[in-house]
Order: structure tokens, then C-alpha cells, then sequence
């Protein structure tokens, strides 16, 4: 739900991020239409894709060394840092074998993980994060600090509401690995280009949020991720 002003984070309480806070202040009942929806629906999911889970896992397990699952921080509503789930899809510990953004035909992705992250099927335990509230299905995607780090005070703005699994900016993003894949700086190039534009489409969303356009946002990304 959404925290009243005075409460929100020092760093959040400016201008740029008010003109967001009072739009979602109108709507506070679809807000808690959205968390409803969100426990429900991950519950649901999360027990009918537990054959899901233990196929992947032991794929994955067969295929390289290491944990199931990758666990990162990243930051989410109010700034507040969470762990990630995710599907192993690289090697163990290739967070710290280059940058925090992956690129096409990166070296440290698997076998199996090339697979696994053609389809999206990484992003399923994520479901996981939306029952304990660190995400939502639909909002702005989320950043480890170091990127964050990054925002400028209106795109404080996005931290008002909980991470989300996929967004407008992620389906107009899909390829953003093979975008990265011909930088020569790929964190600079993120920073700079790539996640200022994302950010465009994520405050987008929050002037035209509803409930209705957030289940749109789900149908294309399904769609998209087919296409």
C-alpha cells in the first residue's frame, strides 16, 4: 500500500517524485485491488508450476556446478533491498566475473541457462518474491544499487510502487541484451542510454495506472515472449 507522505524516504519527499505520489494517491483502492491480485495469483501459480520447479532444477543441476537458484539484492519499493529468485542461468558466481548487466552471447551463460532464458522461464521464481511483497507482476523492474544509485529524482518516482516482474519498458526492452552486446562500455551505455529510455516508459505507467492496464501489460508480455 501506498505510505503517506511524511513517511516515505527523505531522499523521496521532492517535487518530481510528489507530482507520481499524487496520482497514485487517487487510486489507492486499485492498489490494494493490485496486492490482492498479486497473492492470489502467485499462490495459485507458484502450486501449479511445482513440477515446473523440480524439472528445472534438476536441468539445471546436471548441467553445471552450483546453486539452483541465483539470489541478488536488488531494490524495490521505498528503496528497501530484497533477494531476488532466479533460475541459475550462468555459471556460479558470475556476478562477480564482469558487469551486473547481461549482454548477448555472454560467456558466462550455460547451456542450459540459454535455454531456460529464451523463454523467460528464469523469471518464474519470481513468484516467490510476489507473495512476500518484495515485487508485483506488473511494475518497473529491479535494479541493483549500483543503478539505482544512478536515478535521477524523477525516476525516484517508480520506487513508490513494489518491483514487477514485467512492465511496457521490459516488452520494448526484450532485446536489450543484444543492444548491450555491441557496447564497448556496458555499464556506461546502460546508465546513460538504455535505462533512461526504460524509465520513460515506467513513469508512463504510473500516470496511467489502473488495474485494467496493468492485466493489458501481462497479455503482451505473454505475447511477446511467444512472438
Amino acid at each position: 500500500m501506498l505510505k503517506d507522505w511524511c513517511e516515505l524516504p527523505k531522499w523521496m519527499q521532492c517535487p518530481e517524485v510528489r507530482v507520481y505520489y499524487n496520482i497514485l494517491q487517487k487510486r489507492r483502492g486499485s492498489l490494494l485491488l493490485k496486492r490482492m491480485f498479486d497473492v492470489a495469483v502467485s499462490a495459485v501459480m507458484l502450486l501449479l508450476l511445482s513440477p515446473v520447479f523440480l524439472i528445472l532444477g534438476i536441468w539445471i543441476k546436471i548441467d553445471s556446478r552450483g546453486p539452483v537458484f541465483f539470489r541478488q539484492e536488488r531494490v524495490t519499493q521505498y528503496g528497501r533491498v530484497f533477494r531476488i529468485f532466479k533460475f541459475r542461468t550462468m555459471v556460479n558466481h558470475a556476478d562477480r566475473m564482469g558487469s551486473q548487466v547481461t549482454v548477448g552471447n555472454d560467456a558466462r551463460i550455460t547451456k542450459v541457462g540459454a535455454k531456460i532464458r529464451k523463454v523467460r522461464l528464469d523469471e518464474i521464481p519470481q513468484l516467490i518474491n510476489v507473495l512476500l511483497g518484495d515485487m508485483s507482476f506488473v511494475g518497473t523492474r529491479p535494479e541493483v544499487k549500483k543503478y539505482v544509485k544512478a536515478y535521477s529524482r524523477e525516476m525516484y518516482a517508480t520506487l513508490l510502487l513494489p518491483a514487477g516482474i514485467t512492465s511496457e519498458a521490459s516488452i520494448r526492452y526484450k532485446d536489450e541484451d543484444r543492444l548491450l552486446s555491441q557496447a564497448g562500455d556496458v555499464d556506461k551505455v546502460y546508465v546513460d542510454k538504455v535505462l533512461p529510455g526504460k524509465m520513460k516508459y515506467n513513469l508512463g505507467a504510473i500516470r496511467k495506472f489502473s488495474v485494467i492496464n496493468e492485466l493489458g501489460t501481462m497479455i503482451r508480455t505473454v505475447w511477446a515472449v511467444v512472438g
